[in-house]
């Protein structure tokens, strides 16, 4: 049931961040938002390589997948962005890829199954399934909710594919609660 649990938000958090993409142009999927160049389709390209990483690598499951920008004399943050020869259908079919290598992991080995992350520290890097599962997990969702941000960024579309949980869909209310929220501010400092 754990690892169920856990797969099951693994995918949900996939999704979200796939989801993100819909509806925007190629410069809009690509164009970095923030000083560090965070963008869209960078962050599916960074996710695809840290599944095949981590679910493959990790528990000698080798992807056999071409991965350039990891190679020696890549550019340094290389899995971060698209090049233009990089086609959004390519990057979302290799993280698709990746989360089907990534589910035969997961859904092969216990969550006690024993395994090896050559680029974490040597005190750390003797490792498990669940330790894995719960890591990448983590940076799924911290990467979507990079992409929540940087969606809103460019249209101003929030929320989740599963549901509605906003108070309201109103732009008028928003930049009413943006006001409030900026006097607030305000008064504080």
């Amino acid at each position: 049931m754990h690892k169920s649990d856990l797969h099951h938000y693994l995918r949900t958090a996939r999704e979200s961040l796939v989801w993100k993409l819909d509806g925007l142009s190629e410069y809009d999927v690509r164009r970095p938002l923030t000083p560090t160049g965070t963008n869209l389709l960078g962050l599916v390209k960074h996710l695809a390589s840290v599944e095949l990483g981590y679910f493959g690598d990790t528990f000698g499951h080798p992807h056999g997948e071409s991965l350039p920008w990891f190679e020696d004399g890549a550019e340094v943050n290389a899995d971060m962005w698209a090049t233009p020869g990089e086609s959004r259908e390519q990057i979302i079919a290799l993280y698709h890829r990746a989360w089907a290598h990534a589910d035969a992991t997961i859904e092969k080995l216990p969550l006690d199954a024993p395994g090896h992350v050559a680029w974490w520290p040597a005190d750390r890097n003797p490792t498990s399934l669940h330790r894995v599962l719960v890591h990448v997990l983590a940076e799924t969702h911290r990467h979507a909710g990079h992409a929540d941000i940087v969606r809103e960024l460019i249209d101003g579309a929030v929320g989740r594919q599963e549901s509605d949980i906003l108070p309201s869909d109103d732009r008028a209310w928003w930049s009413d609660y943006r006001e409030r929220l900026e006097q607030a501010a305000r008064q504080a400092g």
